[in-house]
């Protein structure tokens, strides 16, 4: 039998073969000849790239096999959180800050920063939450998304929401919602906007019976929404929502970045 050493070894060869397969099917959908890395992480790379500018499509079934199998297993190395490990922030029994990478987060849904085509992020290794949500649910999610807008037959209106499945993710559901982009000087519409993007994916959450939704920080980055008064509309919004409507709703602030996690552990006095 392998010792741990030997499994590691075990599962990177595996995770490389299935990456070359993964790479050599999205090439060949490109009509592009075949170059693969020399490394794995490289292999990494060059597979998220090729993801992120695929158009919506239908895969194989072999490759949506692998690609799952793919994607869990980069999912069990980075690690799971379960938001039943979090200790709630001290005013309310239903609130968390929790500092990680969301799609690591166990909860029933999760909430990305959308743009108003709601097909997520075509930029080869974003750094975007739109583009790592995209990555790590898998080509499924692009897909729905797609199905979603061709039906509604126009782009998603600012501060407005819809839901899809998870897939890959170990949340069940992904809220997508649309933040204001601030250039120039902050306004009042702005503010409302990004209000209006907590407000719609909490109403939509309950509608779909979910009882926990982490939130990201939206709007705050590619987007250009000033940091510390987008957590105060975010607190505001939410302990306004759950006041009016008495939902039960576990929410999460998910931050990344330590100056994030500062603004809202003031806010929420959490430190």
């Amino acid at each position: 039998m392998p010792d741990e050493s030997g499994y590691k070894e075990i599962i990177i060869m595996e995770q490389s073969e299935r990456l070359k397969y993964l790479i050599e099917y999205l090439l060949s959908e490109r009509k592009q000849p075949v170059e693969l890395p020399s490394n794995l992480n490289d292999m990494k790379r060059y597979f998220r790239a090729l993801v992120n500018v695929r158009m919506p499509k239908q895969a194989s079934d072999e490759f949506l096999l692998l690609q799952d199998e793919y994607l869990q297993e980069e999912l069990q190395r980075k690690g799971v959180t379960d938001i039943a490990t979090i200790s709630p922030v001290p005013f309310s029994p239903d609130i968390y800050l929790w500092q990680g990478d969301i799609t690591t987060l166990k909860c029933d849904g999760i909430v990305n920063a959308a743009n108003s085509q709601m097909l997520g992020c075509f930029c080869p290794n974003h750094g975007c939450i739109d583009n790592a949500i995209h990555t790590f649910a898998g080509v499924q999610l692009r897909l729905e998304c797609a199905g979603i807008m061709e039906a509604q037959g126009k782009p998603e209106l600012t501060g407005s929401a819809k839901i899809t499945r998870g897939y890959n993710l170990p949340c069940k559901y992904v809220l997508h919602t649309v933040g204001p982009i601030v250039y120039g000087g902050l306004t009042t519409k702005h503010e409302d906007q990004l209000a209006s993007c907590y407000r719609s994916c909490l109403e939509l959450a309950d509608k779909n019976g979910l009882q926990s939704i982490a939130f990201c920080c939206i709007s705050t980055g590619e987007f250009h929404f000033p940091n510390e008064r987008a957590a105060e509309i975010a607190i505001a919004m939410v302990c306004e929502y759950k006041q009016k409507t008495k939902s039960n709703i576990k929410v999460i602030f998910n931050v990344f970045k330590d100056y994030d996690y500062g603004i809202y552990a003031r806010l929420l006095g959490a430190n």
